[in-house]
């Protein structure tokens, strides 16, 4: 259940929020609760017409699908107003843009969303902070980059998978760099040694 808490803790219901965003080249609505029983890839980014943001904002985008099939969406946060995420979707990738987007971005202009995830800056920019929201609203995994170093669509996206796996099989867990079909573990003294005496 998406929570009215202000702060984010894994283990625990997501801060709701709603606010603009810009989806489509249109201004809607987002809300946080209303994704609920999906999962959720929330990503937040320093500022708009910067440098790194683009590459994790586009390569976001062009793995969209991949993320929808397994029942995920994805929502981009900045502290930037609605027109300026416009005016950079309407900006071409070849000159710095980001093009047609497959997901929302939403503005956080008042910093509220920033604050209550704990990722905003002393300087007053979102940190690259990135959430895994589980189908009941609980945040599942938290991931805060420094400004200058951007993030993995692959990774997260792994991460994402193995989430998935342990509540699908409440009884087993992912070991380290886990990817599906690889084996996993019986979280138990004595079965566990299954696990390590295979590998």
């Amino acid at each position: 259940m998406i929570s009215d808490i202000d702060y984010v803790k894994v283990g625990k219901p997501a801060p709701n929020f709603k606010a603009t965003a810009v989806y489509d080249q249109e201004f809607t609505e987002v809300q946080l609760a209303e994704y609920l029983g999906k999962y959720v890839i929330l990503f937040f980014y320093p500022l708009d017409f910067t440098f790194v943001c683009p590459t994790e904002i586009i390569a976001f985008s062009d793995e969209y699908e991949r993320f929808r099939n397994i029942n995920t969406e994805i929502l981009g946060v900045s502290v930037d107003s609605e027109y300026s995420h416009l005016a950079w979707m309407q900006t071409d990738r070849s000159s710095g843009g980001l093009g047609d987007l497959k997901y929302p971005l939403v503005s956080d202009l008042k910093k509220t969303i920033s604050s209550s995830y704990n990722v905003l800056s002393d300087d007053g920019m979102a940190l690259r902070g990135l959430f895994i929201i589980d189908q009941q609203g609980i945040v599942q995994h938290s991931l805060v980059n420094n400004l200058e170093f951007g993030r993995s669509v692959d990774e997260t996206y792994r991460t994402l998978q193995a989430i998935q796996y342990v509540q699908s099989h409440p009884d087993e867990v992912c070991p380290a760099d886990w990817q599906p079909g690889d084996k996993t573990m019986i979280p138990d003294p004595i079965k566990s040694k299954e696990y390590f005496t295979a590998i």
